[in-house]
């Protein structure tokens, strides 16, 4: 773990420093070759790029996997992964479930019409979880299941491939699980402009939802538009604040694994009160060097002199996970602004929000916090809008609206209602 220690300064500079040190020079990849080829080839082009980045070791690749397959890696699955899925289907489902609002409401206006208002689900979703050398079917249960919740009728999986061609077991018994209905193995940029574009297999989605790596955020930038998109997932990112209260331990091990995600993640832990940063760095270095699995990840050390002057730090630095470790986090939750999660004491550990505890782990990051907010069955909805005039309605709103087209030059807009009341008053006649 390669870790660098931050004098305070303004946090607006402050922050432009530590980002500087976090990035990693290629973050922003060129996808448009992928896209090209994906519009040009479809399935072959898939087909190929598969073989070549996610399972060069298979003597074949296909894209579509059957339900079948998921169903046996589901009864192959070790009972205790099966009860942790489980669970955390469940969690994740009431808490999406709690997210939902009534579907419609009346609006009555004082001109005697209505607008009734409410949301409609999409028709179909995508779900990107990250494969080939390891695998997510955590992700699999946070996207899947919320897009059930919000009343997707089509939810379609892609993952990429181990080597051998196969998508991770695992993650095909939490796909049986969840009930999706269409399975792909297929990953990277070439994966999201297929959801998008469509391809001789895959039918188009109208949202991709889901984290992946440089590669997957740059197909999403660039596919934003054409459908939705959740945010900008990944790479994962986690910030701890810290103070002499704090089980330094435990914050150590939270950084690590985080780091456990790849070197890209990028790491800062911010102490309240002297002496605390060092004495967390020598437990940083205590953890990552007796674990195999913690990457080589840049961490960020700064000694705030205040907890209001930590959380303006965070609120630039909009971290994806937040844990608020010191004496005071409750109240230090509640100025916090722009992170994807935020766990507040002690016991609430990020890897809790990774799993199972029910809150969404599929998080803004690279700072997009400060416009993102986590999956949830709002991402799969679109708000909708139905009006209905009456006679009175109309004749009230007929001048006013003739005011404004003729101010904004459309004459037009206008003789459409005034032609409306026009005829209605002759009706009554």
């Amino acid at each position: 773990m390669k870790s660098r220690r931050f004098e305070w300064a303004a946090p607006d500079r402050l922050v432009g420093e530590i980002r500087e040190y976090l990035s990693h020079e290629d973050r922003t990849v060129d996808v448009s070759g992928i896209a090209a080829e994906v519009a040009e080839r479809g399935d072959a082009a898939l087909l190929e790029l598969t073989a070549k980045f996610d399972a060069p070791e298979a003597e074949s690749v296909s894209l579509r996997v059957g339900q079948n397959e998921a169903l046996a890696a589901l009864e192959a699955l070790d009972p205790e992964v099966r009860s942790a899925l489980e669970t955390a289907i469940a969690n994740v489902r009431q808490v999406a479930e709690a997210q939902l609002g009534p579907d419609e409401k009346d609006v009555k206006l004082p001109q005697g019409h209505t607008v009734i208002v409410g949301e409609v689900p999409v028709a179909a979703a995508g779900i990107y979880a990250p494969g080939g050398r390891a695998s997510y079917p955590s992700t699999v249960v946070m996207g899947c299941v919320t897009a059930r919740v919000a009343g997707v009728d089509r939810v379609v999986l892609v993952a990429p491939p181990r080597p051998d061609g196969r998508i991770d077991p695992a993650t095909l018994a939490a796909a049986a699980l969840c009930a999706v209905d269409e399975i792909y193995a297929v990953g990277g940029a070439q994966a999201i402009f297929a959801l998008a574009r469509g391809t001789e297999t895959i039918r188009p989605v109208d949202v991709i939802a889901g984290p992946g790596n440089a590669w997957v955020q740059a197909a999403k930038r660039e596919v934003f538009g054409e459908v939705a998109i959740d945010s900008l997932a990944g790479p994962s990112d986690l910030t701890v604040v810290v103070d002499s209260k704090t089980n330094l331990r435990w914050a150590a091990l939270d950084l690590c694994a985080q780091a456990e995600h790849g070197e890209e993640s990028p790491l800062v832990a911010i102490a309240t009160e002297p002496g605390v940063i060092e004495r967390l760095e020598v437990e940083v270095d205590a953890v990552a060097s007796a674990s195999p699995t913690v990457k080589d990840c840049k961490l960020a050390l700064v000694e705030a002199p205040s907890a209001v002057e930590a959380i303006a730090l965070v609120n630039l630095v909009a971290p994806e996970h937040l844990e608020l470790m010191s004496a005071d986090s409750v109240a230090l939750a509640r100025a916090v602004r722009t992170a994807g999660c935020v766990f507040t004491g002690q016991e609430a550990g990020t890897a809790f929000g990774d799993y199972i505890a029910g809150s969404n782990h599929v998080l803004p990051t690279d700072g997009t916090g400060r416009i993102f907010g986590p999956l949830s069955p709002a991402t799969f909805r679109r708000a909708t809008a139905r009006v209905s005039l009456n006679a009175e309605s109309v004749r009230a709103l007929a001048g006013p609206l003739e005011s404004l087209a003729r101010a904004e030059g459309l004459p037009v807009h206008g003789l459409s209602a005034n032609r409306r009341a026009k005829d209605l008053d002759q009706d009554e006649e």
